[in-house]
């Protein structure tokens, strides 16, 4: 899994490369708490290129979207995301905790 990073004025964009699980998702939830240690709690999450998400990366994002949403700091928005991923989260619930754009465009404007 590649994992890359890039900071805008109001919001970070994480865009994550291969498959999220047991194995990577340590990984992934480093780079996010590394972002939120540092206070900045706008984070959009580029799907576009993960092939499957395990259990273990729904819950590095539900632990993360908790983190952002306390006190009303911010959240974490997911962007691009493939259908096999949006169907997964649909089945889990899970859509309805995330708010969901079609291109990072969109969601980088959001902020």
């Amino acid at each position: 899994m590649n994992i890359t990073q890039k900071q805008f004025k109001r919001c970070d964009l994480i865009s994550v490369e291969g498959r999220i699980d047991s194995a990577t998702a340590p990984q992934l939830a480093e780079a996010l708490e590394a972002i939120t240690a540092a206070g900045r709690y706008k984070i959009i999450l580029d799907c576009c290129n993960v092939s499957f998400i395990s259990s273990a990366g729904l819950r590095v994002l539900v632990n993360t979207q908790k983190n952002c949403k306390r006190y009303n700091r911010g959240e974490l928005v997911l962007a691009q995301i493939p259908e096999n991923i949006r169907s997964t989260l649909d089945l889990v619930g899970f859509t309805e905790l995330f708010k969901i754009f079609n291109d990072t465009l969109s969601a980088v404007g959001y902020f």
